[in-house]
């Protein structure tokens, strides 16, 4: 089989593809934001409100972020 024939075999949605690899970006995100959250609310447990609310939005932008991602292959 040479490798042109192996390339053809390959079938099936490059959506999903894309899609895996749209969702890298968000899974990093979604890390650093409460990782980070985690650490302000260790150093000031007094502003932890703030900090809760900041972190859910920036978490709900970033979630926003990965169902465009999910959204876009499957438009284009």
């Amino acid at each position: 089989m040479s490798a042109l024939e192996t390339i053809a075999a390959v079938d099936g949605n490059i959506g999903t593809i894309g899609y895996g690899l749209a969702a890298i970006g968000p899974g990093i995100g979604v890390g650093i934001i409460f990782g980070n959250g985690v650490q302000a609310i260790a150093r000031q447990p007094e502003a932890a409100g703030l900090i809760r609310q900041n972190m859910l939005l920036g978490f709900a932008v970033v979630e926003a972020l990965a169902l465009i991602g999910f959204v876009v292959p499957f438009i284009l």
